[in-house]
């Protein structure tokens, strides 16, 4: 549906299916990393427990117990071996919650600590791990429960557009361009 509306002009869009497997989360995240080299990259996961459209504000590194798709699971349970035990999106996403629902789209947006040491959470962590935290992810529930395909591009497209600002000028900030 987010193919569909588009984003910003100034934005190229990727959309890509990961598939519910761990290795192959392992292989893919670093190889479009490396292929796009992207201002950010935004997750997508459909939560059968969702309700609302939950902004996840960090990944987590180890619990994976659940076996997958392929029926695997990590021996270490864990995303990285030495990795830190959690990793912070770069985005406020707190911020973002309260301007994509000052928009009064026909969606609530939620934020969470917790995407479920899953496979949602396990591809969190990974793209974070491998972006410094320029990643961000968003539970969905399932279609009809209650939202509409098109309720839900729509905020995606709302929220990703204010990621998008939020990360630029949180850039601004940084790279400061004031003469000295």
């Amino acid at each position: 549906e987010l193919e569909k509306l588009g984003l910003r002009e100034d934005v190229d869009l990727h959309v890509y299916e990961i598939p519910v497997e761990y290795q192959t989360v392992q292989r893919l995240i670093p190889a479009l990393w490396k292929k796009h080299s992207p201002q950010l990259v935004v997750h997508v996961g459909v939560s059968g427990m969702a309700t609302t459209v939950t902004l996840e504000k960090c990944g987590h590194n180890v619990g994976y117990k659940g076996l997958d798709n392929c029926r695997f699971c990590p021996g270490s349970q864990c995303c990285v071996e030495g990795g830190p035990e959690c990793i912070d999106s770069i985005i406020d996403m707190d911020t973002v919650c309260k301007r994509v629902s000052a928009l009064e789209l026909d969606v609530t947006v939620t934020i969470s600590k917790d995407a479920g040491r899953y496979l949602c959470d396990f591809t969190y962590y990974t793209s974070l791990y491998q972006s410094r935290g320029r990643s961000a992810f968003i539970h969905v529930p399932p279609l009809g429960k209650p939202y509409t395909a098109e309720q839900l591009g729509r905020a995606l497209q709302a929220i990703i557009e204010e990621m998008l600002d939020v990360l630029e000028h949180s850039e601004e900030k940084i790279n400061c361009h004031h003469e000295h």
